[in-house]
């Protein structure tokens, strides 16, 4: 498959990186700075402030996915006005793949709006840390905005803790309810959600849909 990798340069973006080329997919990276990932790598750099050029990025592509997130600066911890640059990121992305006919987009997405019990979220559960209140509701937004979309979305939520490990390909996949492991953790390695996220692109079976994972 062709796939344009928006934002291809972080933690989520690397590891999907390379899931999809070790899968020999067609991938074309893009990031604001093309010096982070090697020449070998088809690569275009943007700042994704563009809808026209997004469109013109991805245009011909069999699918997009967004790994975008907000830089971490301070404010990515305090300041929701901040973080919300991704629900304006989001909303530009879906416009482009509207307007180029490019016939799926999966995001990268978050767990605050995960079922962390009947009726109560993740993000108001009493176990999401303070300091990623901002971003959590800057993601429910940006969820909202793909709901609202007229495009074929998948938007996949990542449990609480996501972090680098290994590749195991075993998990458990869910649509709006937090997985808990064995011991009672929310979690998967960066390298099985990448995966899961590549098993999604090859056989689709959460279009116009939000799944999650865990261990």
């Amino acid at each position: 498959m062709k796939i344009v990798l928006l934002a291809a340069s972080g933690q989520a973006g690397r590891t999907v990186l390379s899931e999809l080329i070790s899968r020999g997919h067609d991938v074309t990276a893009v990031l604001r700075d093309i010096d982070k990932l090697p020449e070998s790598i088809k690569r275009i750099q943007d700042d994704l402030s563009n809808i026209d050029k997004i469109a013109e990025i991805i245009t011909g592509a069999d699918a997009v996915v967004s790994a975008f997130g907000p830089a971490k600066d301070p404010r990515y911890f305090t300041d929701e006005s901040y973080t919300d640059i991704l629900e304006e990121v989001t909303k530009r992305i879906i416009s482009a793949v509207q307007q180029s006919s490019v016939k799926r987009l999966i995001v990268v997405g978050g767990a605050g709006s995960l079922w962390f019990s009947p009726g109560i979220t993740v993000l108001d559960s009493g176990y999401w840390p303070e300091e990623y209140k901002p971003i959590a509701k800057s993601h429910v937004k940006a969820f909202a905005a793909l709901k609202e979309s007229v495009i074929n979305w998948t938007y996949f939520s990542p449990p609480m803790l996501i972090q680098p490990g290994v590749r195991t390909g075993v998990f458990r996949l869910a649509d709006d309810n937090i997985i808990m492991d064995g011991n009672g953790r929310n979690w998967i390695s960066f390298e099985d959600y990448a995966v899961a996220l590549v098993n999604e692109l090859e056989s689709p079976k959460h279009e116009k849909a939000r799944f999650t994972i865990g261990y």
